[in-house]
């Protein structure tokens, strides 16, 4: 019976003998864990950003805060029509002001690793891609992609305008206009605010413009980060975003 009581001792002696790790360090290897995990989710997986602009109303509003997903593009997977996306700018789109992210020390390092909206970044929703060609536009004022209309009514804001496409004419929906086909690996963006958004449409060279650069209305895919699945904040205003129903209905572009 007593070498037997000794054993037990023993045993229990031995586990007494484990050593914690203090407070202080295990704060530190929790919050390194965090850390690395904060940074592989914005690399891989899904990374915050705001609204820079009132260029998407009426749904998605200046400084609304927004997630987008990654994994939609992974491999050889590129944006689709209809898709809100977010990119880099291609360069000149946006303003020094909006280009410059957070000043703030703490929310630059929360930029870093995904938790805070980052600057230099628009966002917009695709309206074609590879090899579209789009009009604008038909006798009811719509987008015309591979001579399909697009009924945008549920999302778009005209401010004013006759058509969904006024931003290269000035408002004057009555000059018909054409773009594409779009060339490979590049995009044709447009804001949601069709009056207020200095996107792919506003790029476009005129007739009478001298100094413009043909294909600066086209986004390089490989610029954008990715596709903007939810509005997150205000919380009031909650909501999924999903793909219009309107772009299934555009056929492939003819050879």
């Amino acid at each position: 019976m007593s070498g037997r009581t000794q054993q037990v001792s023993g045993r229990k002696t031995g586990r007494s003998k484990r050593k914690q790790l203090p407070l202080w360090q295990e704060t530190i290897l929790l919050l390194g864990v965090a850390l690395v995990l904060a940074i592989v989710i914005k690399t891989f997986f899904v990374q915050a950003f705001y609204i820079p602009s009132e260029s998407m109303e009426p749904g998605l509003i200046l400084n609304d805060r927004i997630l987008i997903q990654k994994v939609s593009y992974w491999g050889d997977e590129e944006p689709e029509r209809g898709d809100v996306v977010v990119f880099k700018d291609p360069g000149g789109w946006l303003p020094p002001v909006d280009s410059a992210g957070p000043t703030n020390p703490v929310a630059k390092v929360m930029a870093k690793i995904g938790l805070y909206p980052t600057g230099g970044h628009l966002v917009k929703r695709v309206i074609g891609v590879a090899g579209d060609t789009i009009e604008c536009c038909d006798d009811q004022g719509r987008l015309v992609v591979n001579g399909q209309p697009l009924d945008e009514s549920d999302y778009v804001k005209r401010g004013g305008a006759s058509c969904n496409g006024p931003m290269p004419t000035n408002g004057a929906c009555d000059e018909k206009w054409s773009v594409g086909p779009i060339p490979d690996g590049h995009i044709f963006v447009m804001g949601d605010n069709r009056s207020r958004s200095a996107d792919s449409s506003q790029k476009m060279c005129q007739s009478d413009e001298t100094e413009c650069v043909p294909g600066d209305e086209f986004v390089p895919v490989d610029l954008v980060v990715g596709k903007v699945f939810v509005l997150l904040w205000p919380a009031d205003r909650f909501r999924w975003n999903t793909r219009p129903a309107t772009f299934e209905d555009v056929p492939d572009p003819t050879p």
